[in-house]
């Protein structure tokens, strides 16, 4: 057997269908590309239309199946019509990523209501709603891929964790929750829990040229991440190699959370 049937097998995604949320930007739009070409049919879900049509143009430019919905995670209701939006252009994914979050890290004596629950909207509730909708008729079909976005702060608090760290913690409990549910019926259920990306969602911190020194010399690598950084982690754990993979959550930081 030559490598390209072989590798194929593996981790082709030629006839699965992907919903990824926050798929327009930083990781999540790394994420969406990477399964794109890996030949899932790949459905974005965020709020900015036009960074929702130029990530679908590039890749529909590339030959890929690329589709969007435009959508407001911030709300049961929004989330909810996002879900049934994006089933219905492709068919019920086979592939979901939960990669919006929001960033909201004010000093925790100034943390108020309102902070706190729009975190634990976006970061926490509508991934978990977007299981509940998805997870049974993936574990119905005998196959599933949940795959969620976290970070450092799940494990550690540095740089104001707040509200936010508290949001990725539970996310990463969100899964081994989905993992016991429905793996035993085909589905796996991860996080990939990056270190410091410089994406738009971590514009606070990159305006800091000494802060992203110090970040960086924090890895083993010598470097802070990119989004493109995710895209081989992402396939691995959307494809058929990574069926006895479940709930873990699998760092890509360079070594930070070993340094």
């Amino acid at each position: 057997m030559t490598s390209q049937p072989y590798l194929s097998e593996l981790f082709s995604l030629d006839g699965l269908v992907a919903v990824v949320t926050g798929g327009s930007s930083g990781i999540g739009r790394a994420i969406t590309g990477a399964l794109a070409r890996a030949g899932a049919s790949v459905v974005v879900v965020a709020r900015r239309e036009a960074e929702l049509t130029a990530t679908a143009d590039e890749l529909t430019a590339d030959g890929c199946r690329a589709s969007w919905v435009s959508a407001d995670l911030s709300t049961r209701d929004g989330v909810r019509a996002a879900a049934e939006k994006a089933a219905a252009v492709y068919g019920e994914p086979h592939i979901l990523v939960n990669s919006a979050g929001i960033n909201l890290r004010p000093p925790l004596d100034e943390l108020d209501d309102a902070t706190w629950d729009a975190t634990m909207a976006v970061n926490l509730e509508a991934p978990h709603l977007l299981g509940q909708r998805f997870g049974p008729g993936m574990a119905e079909r005998g196959f599933g891929r949940i795959i969620h976005i976290s970070s450092q702060q799940a494990h550690r608090a540095f740089v104001r964790s707040g509200a936010y760290g508290v949001s990725k913690g539970a996310l990463e409990s969100l899964a081994r929750s989905q993992a016991e549910a429905w793996s035993p019926h085909g589905v796996t259920c991860n996080t990939l829990v990056p270190g410091f990306v410089m994406t738009p969602l971590n514009t606070r911190l990159s305006s800091d040229p000494e802060r992203v020194a110090a970040l960086a010399a924090r890895t083993l690598a010598g470097r802070n991440g990119m989004a493109e950084d995710f895209a081989g982690a992402a396939v691995f754990l959307a494809s058929r190699a990574s069926g006895y993979v479940t709930g873990q959550s699998i760092c890509v930081d360079g070594g930070f959370s070993v340094h």
